[in-house]
């Protein structure tokens, strides 16, 4: 496959081929575990064909262009040879598809719904300058392109085509459905729901609220005036070590992400998340505020959250009020956290249904 992220591909096998420990002409000491890789790197093994087939689903390594970049993505595609609904989602900030989005895409394809999941331009194997650039309205165009990727697959039912944001996600999902008449079925789930009140639950203060929005503004100008891109790490890199300035500074943040920074040989699973954003993105963070748009929602929606979630009970209440008619539906599940919505199985298994009954057509 060429691209323009074959060289971070190319970089990143080159750079994980190293074994420590001692030198040997034969295995390795350690045994296969400590062999280390060589060649390209890949997430999975997926073969002349991009393609892995399973008991349950088939997965593809897909690619689409967007804007003239080149964007890839997994599809996930339930067997059975019928046309089925199909779901395009967008994750939490600065996400690759390998994290929370592929435990709802494996568990949509089993339940029968064709599920996309893919790296937003800037982001993973996906290409886009700068690096790590958060900018919600790309992601939007990027999600109206992977929406249209779906419609021109013979196992995908045009008539049923959906959105699923996760985390920050459902912010740039919910631009996406206000202006787009092919999204059938929306849903939102555990939502950083980006308001003003959300900023001063993140930021403290509204004078750190100000700050950190005029650290964003002066990145912006570096870059329009010399191309000088600054980053901030998204959590702080070790427990013990506070980062006041980094984009999300709670402890359980930093415990669930930075696992995803381990660059080993044996983590190419899991993509090509780097614990850094280019720093003029937080004004579209903390200054944004999705509660314009809620209005003008006219899909069905479906909208899952819990008491200790990311922006709390009484912000996702507050918007899910501001989308008119009867056509959605609120489910609270009680005192789960946020990472339980990115990575615990049962949680999971609990969501999962409800998602695959709202995009096969149920009643909100």
């Amino acid at each position: 496959m060429v691209g323009p992220y074959l060289g971070r591909r190319s970089a990143l096998a080159a750079g994980v081929t190293a074994v420590s420990g001692i030198a040997s002409a034969q295995t390795p000491a350690g045994g296969p575990l400590a062999a280390g890789v060589a060649g390209p790197f890949e997430t999975q093994p997926w073969g002349s064909a991009n393609r892995i087939e399973g008991p349950h689903y088939a997965i593809e390594r897909i690619t689409f262009t967007v804007e003239g970049t080149l964007v890839v993505g997994n599809l996930f595609l339930p067997n059975g040879g019928v046309r089925r609904p199909a779901v395009a989602m967008l994750g939490p900030v600065a996400f690759v598809k390998e994290q929370a989005p592929f435990g709802y895409a494996t568990r949509l394809a089993r339940e029968g719904i064709v599920a996309l999941v893919f790296d937003p331009r800037h982001h993973g194997e996906s290409g886009g300058e700068p690096r790590r650039l958060e900018d919600g309205a790309r992601k939007a165009i990027d999600l109206r392109a992977a929406l249209s990727y779906l419609a021109t697959r013979p196992e995908t039912d045009p008539d049923r085509l959906g959105l699923l944001g996760i985390c920050q996600g459902v912010n740039w999902t919910i631009a996406m459905a206000a202006e787009e008449p092919r999204a059938l079925r929306l849903a939102l789930v555990a939502g950083h729901y980006l308001t003003p009140e959300t900023a001063l639950m993140y930021l403290g203060t509204p004078e750190n609220v100000t700050a950190r929005i005029a650290r964003s503004r002066a990145a912006a100008e570096r870059f329009r005036s010399d191309g000088t891109v600054e980053y901030l790490r998204i959590v702080q890199p070790r427990a013990e070590e506070p980062d006041p300035g980094a984009l999300l500074t709670a402890l359980p943040i930093h415990q669930f992400y930075i696992p995803w920074a381990d660059r080993g040989p044996f983590r190419a699973y899991r993509g090509l998340w780097e614990n850094r954003i280019a720093a003029m993105s937080e004004e579209g963070i903390w200054g944004h505020d999705v509660s314009p748009l809620m209005p003008r929602i006219t899909a069905p929606l479906l909208m899952v959250h819990a008491e200790r979630a990311a922006s709390g009970p009484a912000i996702p209440r507050r918007l899910f009020d501001l989308v008119s008619g009867d056509r959605k539906r609120l489910v609270m599940l009680g005192a789960r956290n946020q990472m339980q919505f990115y990575e615990d199985p049962l949680t999971l298994d609990l969501v999962v249904p409800l998602l695959a009954r709202h995009f096969e057509g149920g009643s909100a």
